[in-house]
């Protein structure tokens, strides 16, 4: 019984025990009916003595032989109905077990399935779930036996669990934007310094170097910015045409592409989503300016806008082992494995704000690699 339900469990449980129970009743009333019901030789001897008694004549001379021959024609009769009383209850007992077993059963599992009702509804609670929608609750009323007991207790869990991710997103996003105001202000004190005419050569290179790390700075608490914005969920929705956000994309990479030797191909089909202009606008993005910046000099980069998948970015690159594709996703892994170190041109948040994003609005990414190189992204939307 190791692969049934708990609903089957039950049910099985109940009905064999209605079973075992009625097999319990059905012999004792036999042994009842069958202590209850006259011995046949002794019956026989009564009637005949009670025979002569009354009528002053043996029983056997009025049937017309001797007396043992009445006790044996008696006895035969009485075995007869005996046996078939007894044979009677048999079958009507066996008959009404069965029926009333079925019937067991069908109530059993009836009763069953309401009352595990309460774990179902904890279970679909359960999978509804996700890190930016722990709305979710299952506020179960009856009185308080051990099921509400249950449910109110996941009730709880889920109001720590949400107290505990909000807190979570806002010390994210609070973080992030204390640090972009010194940030700027680095970067302004550091192009103040270079702009000097008597500069020397190495501090020149130290301040270049700088720029350089305060901009990757910059961009990975943008990133973080914008990864907090999205798991908090979308307050509004409003329809987005897709195609157009992903024209606007491409315009605006137009530049770094060409700079990077890679040609950019579109095939945009009419496509509207219900979400965030600004934050589908990062989505696409950030998809192509990693076509871009992971390729190859003289590769290419195709984004398609169509019904299902709603977005599809694919590009020519160095080919991707398929065990690494999953950790591309997780914040600040890149494609060598190493966290927070290795390539500086991204901070590592691209695909997890891609994911983010996608899943803020209903959906989710995924990414396969690509069959000559490169790696092909792909966003399910829900439309408007």
């Amino acid at each position: 019984m190791n692969g049934l339900s708990v609903r089957t469990k039950l049910t099985a449980w109940y009905g064999g025990l209605f079973l075992l129970a009625g097999l319990v009743l059905v012999v004792i009333n036999y042994l009842l009916v069958q202590s209850t019901l006259p011995d046949p030789t002794r019956a026989a001897l009564t009637t005949i003595g009670t025979a002569d008694a009354i009528y002053g004549v043996q029983a056997g001379t009025a049937i017309g032989g001797s007396p043992g021959v009445a006790v044996q024609l008696i006895r035969g009769s009485l075995d007869e109905y005996r046996s078939s009383t007894l044979s009677t209850l048999l079958v009507g007992s066996a008959i009404a077990l069965v029926a009333t077993a079925a019937l067991a059963v069908l109530f059993g599992w009836l009763m069953a399935g309401r009352a595990l009702r309460p774990l179902h509804d904890i279970t679909s609670a359960a999978r509804r779930l996700e890190a930016g929608k722990l709305d979710r609750r299952i506020n179960l009323e009856g009185p308080p036996d051990e099921l509400k007991e249950l449910a109110d207790t996941f009730d709880g869990m889920l109001d720590r669990l949400a107290e505990s991710f909000d807190s979570q997103k806002r010390f994210v996003a609070n973080a992030s934007h204390e640090l972009r105001t010194p940030l700027a202000v680095q970067r302004t004190l550091i192009e103040v310094a270079m702009a000097d005419p008597e500069v020397t050569p190495e501090l020149r290179k130290l301040g270049t170097h700088l720029l350089h790390t305060n901009e990757r700075s910059e961009r990975m608490i943008e990133g973080l910015l914008v990864l907090a914005r999205s798991d908090r969920g979308l307050h509004a929705r409003t329809p987005v045409r897709l195609d157009e956000i992903a024209a606007s994309v491409v315009r605006a990479t137009a530049a770094q592409a060409s700079a990077a030797g890679v040609t950019v191909e579109t095939r945009l089909r009419p496509r509207t989503v219900a979400g965030d202009p600004v934050l589908l606008e990062r989505l696409l993005t950030n998809l192509l300016v990693n076509a871009i910046t992971y390729n190859a000099s003289g590769g290419w980069a195709y984004v398609e806008v169509r019904g299902d998948p709603a977005l599809e970015v694919r590009n020519s690159g160095s080919s991707v082992p398929p065990e690494a594709v999953p950790t591309l996703f997780e914040p600040f892994r890149r494609l060598a494995g190493a966290e927070r170190t290795g390539d500086t041109r991204n901070a590592g948040l691209g695909l997890s704000i891609v994911r983010s994003v996608a899943q803020a609005h209903g959906g989710y990414a995924e990414a396969q690699p690509g069959r000559r190189g490169g790696l092909t992204v792909t966003v399910r939307l829900p439309p408007a």
